[in-house]
């Protein structure tokens, strides 16, 4: 038995399903798709693209700001259970967390937070703080906590936009960078905390140290043309699932978003 997993930051489901490019959406895209930054609620979308024939899709969108977060899973086989968001009432609201349970393990789709806005004093100047970077933190330890917690019962997989670059290799420009959001001390601290907890980050474990490998590129720079990107999306699975890794790649020739897909494939 094999499941084909992919996850694709998505900067908008209306408006990449209005793109030639969604016709990467197909039953031999994977078993399992989740979407992030979707900016949607299902009454918002089309019913082919809320509801896809053959198709279990479930959706946990922003309650605090309509058009804004948002993640989706589309499943083929049909989940034990499902979970909105995390269970603590201070990390809900934004759509940010589905939780499904399989047969053989969890899983975690997840459009986890940015540092916000550069916080600059009144000349304008640097101060190398930021105006949601203790939210995300916030909702990276409560997370780990909900991840942990899940582990005990069967093997999970956690895939999503972590809004985090870990190593100066997933990023064409570590040094400038390491006073930015995305790629500060802190934010990669936990990276570190995760994997040491037996957290596989299974590009790396697939591909070891392959340099140039990015999922998001700046529209404004256009990144892309020149590969000057970051590797913020990614495939975790527990350690209980190593053995079960086969393939795990970044779909750089997929367009439509400032981000492309990932994917992960498990045998059992």
């Amino acid at each position: 038995m094999q499941v084909k997993l992919v996850s694709w930051n998505v900067n908008g489901l209306r408006a990449v399903t209005g793109k030639k490019d969604w016709e990467w959406f197909s039953p031999d895209t994977a078993d399992i798709i989740g979407l992030q930054e979707t900016k949607a609620s299902p009454e918002q979308l089309d019913a082919s693209v809320a509801s896809p024939e053959g198709w279990h899709s479930f959706f946990a969108s922003s309650t605090v700001k309509k058009g804004y977060s948002g993640v989706a899973v589309f499943s083929r086989p049909e989940p034990l259970k499902v979970q909105v968001e995390m269970p603590f009432a201070e990390w809900q609201g934004e759509g940010r967390i589905l939780h499904l349970e399989y047969e053989r393990f969890h899983f975690i789709n997840g459009y986890f937070p940015n540092g916000g806005a550069e916080i600059l004093d009144e000349n304008g100047k640097h101060k190398g703080l930021f105006k949601r970077l203790d939210y995300k933190m916030g909702f990276f330890d409560a997370f780990y906590g909900y991840a942990q917690e899940l582990r005990r019962t069967k093997p999970v997989v956690v895939c999503g936009d972590f809004n985090i670059a870990h190593q100066p290799i997933d990023l064409a420009r570590p040094k400038q960078n390491v006073l930015n959001t995305g790629f500060l001390a802190e934010e990669r601290a936990f990276l570190d905390r995760f994997t040491a907890a037996g957290w596989i980050d299974t590009f790396r474990h697939v591909h070891g140290q392959e340099e140039g490998a990015y999922s998001w590129w700046s529209y404004k720079t256009r990144g892309r043309e020149k590969n000057v990107g970051w590797r913020i999306d990614y495939f975790f699975v527990s350690e209980e699932l190593r053995e079960n890794i086969a393939d795990a790649w970044i779909e750089k020739g997929q367009f439509g978003s400032d981000h492309c897909p990932v994917g992960l494939l498990l045998k059992f």
